[in-house]
């Protein structure tokens, strides 16, 4: 998705109040640029202005302003080593392997890491962040790593490849090319950044590799848990399923919020249908159709928690030691540690995973051959296999998610020489949990195909307004399937129409 590309609407300026998920969707996606307010420029300056003053006075050694990192922490750094000191840091912890982080999440991390930077306890001059700005700005994106952070003293690894274009160093992406930081950075005549005391410390410690990933799984997340209703209504439909299950009595009865939400958005799906309307040969309906609102709706219920999870870290400061002007403190502490976002991004992957889980389960009743729907929904099944082995595609997508939901969090290694001997691995949630999201999309992408082959066979009888009105636009870029074709096409056209349906926000 190009999307630095779209029109810029109008500034966004980095202040003290609330940064939402929704809000961050809206700068990131919408095009927004960044400034910083008059309240960040002055917190920043004065947090820095007070860590000059007293390395001036204080002649004591200040755990990752003059000494070394890690276990290195008991060595005495020299005043006239101090900006190589931080240069050495952004160095040799660029570490990062594996895949490349996708420029989606990379600008979620600038823009994180600007906010938290904002709030002037972490003692960088301002010229470094209004720096990181011109990257945002500029859709200068630096080459990051999937792999190479525990989730613990910060992400320290892909924090420094985010960073080490301030320097000169790393490379970029410009132009929709890959570029080395220091060709793009001459061409658009912005001098490297001298870097003093902590700054490489404040740089990458802290949790924007976890949290950008969080925050654009939350995204994904709230558009697929309402394209999992409207997919599930389809293949409702589709099933000659019922519509007492979606009774608010029995929901209020059990009111958990989502349950509650998911119900009542599956009878405005269903509403005026002559489908769901017409009189049933059955009593009950299998428990994926059944049990939508419970199963949907406690998922969403966590997605809803882990937003507030998300939304306290990226209104956090989370590098070390962090900087107090007003009570004259620089403390050391652990706000870097990533406990808090991989144990909810492990549940986040769980809740997914399931609603990939339930998906598969409707799709396999759809090709049953029950309800007087012909078995693998084509006409005539032996001599075409129809839509048999798109249920086992989905199957296998289904069990890679459960195998991906196992949690990351309760995993730590030792490290740093035993100075980290806890960490959250959160990164690692991070990154699976975004392959469920993949995964999940897919899933209900091949729901859809069946659901919208077996709505067919209920004809002339009509559906909704805008279950017709759904069907008919997946329509224009997935036939019906009459007779075998290669469906691998029609699989891939449809996980692109969900990519490309809006729902609302």
């Amino acid at each position: 998705m190009e999307f630095w590309h779209l029109k810029i609407r109008q500034m966004h300026y980095i202040d003290s109040s609330l940064l939402t998920i929704d809000k961050v969707r809206e700068i990131v996606f919408e095009g927004k640029k960044l400034g910083l307010s008059e309240e960040a420029t002055s917190k920043i300056e004065r947090c820095r202005t007070y860590l000059d003053d007293k390395m001036a006075s204080h002649d004591g050694a200040i755990y990752g302003i003059n000494t070394g990192f890690g276990s290195l922490y008991n060595i005495k750094i020299s005043t006239e080593n101090l900006t190589k000191l931080q240069e050495n840091l952004m160095k040799s912890h660029a570490c990062g392997t594996g895949d490349e982080v996708p420029h989606e999440i990379v600008k979620i991390m600038l823009l994180l890491k600007i906010q938290s930077l904002s709030y002037g306890h972490s003692g960088v001059q301002l010229v470094t962040v209004l720096r990181l700005i011109d990257f945002y700005n500029n859709d200068i994106l630096p080459v990051v790593y999937t792999q190479g952070s525990l989730g613990a003293s910060g992400d320290l690894s892909p924090l420094a490849h985010l960073c080490l274009p301030l320097i000169n160093e790393g490379e970029v992406y410009y132009d929709g090319f890959r570029q080395p930081a220091h060709k793009v950075l001459e061409k658009l005549n912005l001098a490297p950044i001298t870097l003093k005391s902590k700054e490489g410390l404040a740089l990458l410690n802290g949790t924007q590799f976890m949290s950008a990933y969080g925050v654009y799984n939350l995204i994904q997340a709230d558009k697929l848990s309402q394209l999992a209703n409207i997919v599930a209504a389809v293949s409702l439909e589709g099933f000659d399923g019922r519509k007492e299950p979606f009774n608010e009595l029995i929901h209020l009865v059990r009111p958990h919020k989502g349950q509650l939400s998911t119900a009542q958005h599956m009878l405005e799906l269903l509403e005026d249908s002559e489908i769901i309307a017409q009189a049933k040969k059955h009593v009950q309906d299998p428990y994926s159709f059944r049990c939508i609102p419970q199963v949907h709706g406690a998922s969403k219920d966590v997605i809803d928690h882990v937003k507030k999870v998300f939304t306290t870290e990226i209104n956090s400061v989370t590098d070390n030691p962090n900087i107090f002007v007003g009570e004259d403190e620089i403390i050391s502490g652990g706000n870097f540690h990533g406990q808090p976002l991989a144990m909810a991004l492990d549940y986040l992957g769980i809740a997914l995973s399931e609603l990939g889980s339930i998906s598969e389960r409707r799709t396999y009743q759809l090709i049953s051959g029950l309800r007087e729907l012909p078995a693998f929904l084509v006409s005539n099944p032996g001599l075409n296999s129809g839509f048999m082995i798109p249920q086992y595609t989905a199957a296998s997508i289904a069990s890679q998610n459960k195998q991906l939901a196992t949690p990351a969090s309760i995993d730590s290694i030792v490290s740093s020489n035993g100075q980290e001997d806890h960490v959250s691995m959160g990164a690692n949630a991070a990154t699976k949990t975004l392959k469920i999201v993949e995964n999940l999309e897919r899933i209900l992408a091949i729901e859809l195909f069946n659901a919208s082959q077996a709505i067919e066979f209920r004809r002339p009888l009509k559906s909704s307004d805008f279950i017709e009105m759904f069907v008919k636009t997946y329509r224009e870029d997935v036939p019906l399937v009459t007779e075998d074709r290669i469906l691998h096409y029609d699989i891939e056209k449809s996980i692109h129409f969900l990519k490309s349906f809006q729902v609302e926000a």
